[in-house]
């Protein structure tokens, strides 16, 4: 198992027992919980920053050496929205829990809203910029 699916598997296992906790303790306890689950979640996402940050700034620390510039490649702009959307998907969990419980519907629809808009904004952000004067048009995401 790679070091991911371990995080993975980790990481679902806190979610049932977050669930069962909740079954057992009731829903006086659900803010406790939630929060408790997002901040293992936190502590988990820091440390992969802090692993990729590092990751960069050898990365940059090395092409600075040899005198070469390493241009940012495709793929790593892809991999931080895939990244990004996946984080997403993981917090859309105990956010749709806590929408739909407190708000019925209207409460899971305006957390789904506000998930999409989120996604959204950071895919738009983080797109290549096309059709501006001196950008060139990376079409590396469209390649198998």
């Amino acid at each position: 198992m790679t070091a991911t699916g371990a995080h993975d598997a980790e990481l679902k296992k806190e979610l049932s027992a977050t669930l069962q906790a909740r079954r057992e303790l009731g829903e006086e306890y659900d803010s406790a919980l939630v929060d408790s689950f997002l901040e293992k979640v936190e502590q988990r996402l820091d440390g992969t920053v802090d692993r990729r940050v590092r990751r960069r700034l050898a990365e940059l620390q090395m092409s600075e050496a040899r005198g070469t510039r390493s241009p940012r490649s495709s793929t790593d702009s892809w991999g931080e929205r895939f990244g990004f959307g996946v984080v997403s998907l993981v917090l859309a969990i105990p956010l749709s829990g806590i929408g739909g419980g407190t708000g019925d519907l209207p409460g899971l629809l305006v957390t789904w809203a506000g998930i999409v808009g989120v996604n959204v904004a950071w895919a738009l952000r983080t797109s290549p910029r096309r059709g501006r004067p001196g950008s060139k048009p990376d079409d590396s995401d469209w390649e198998g």
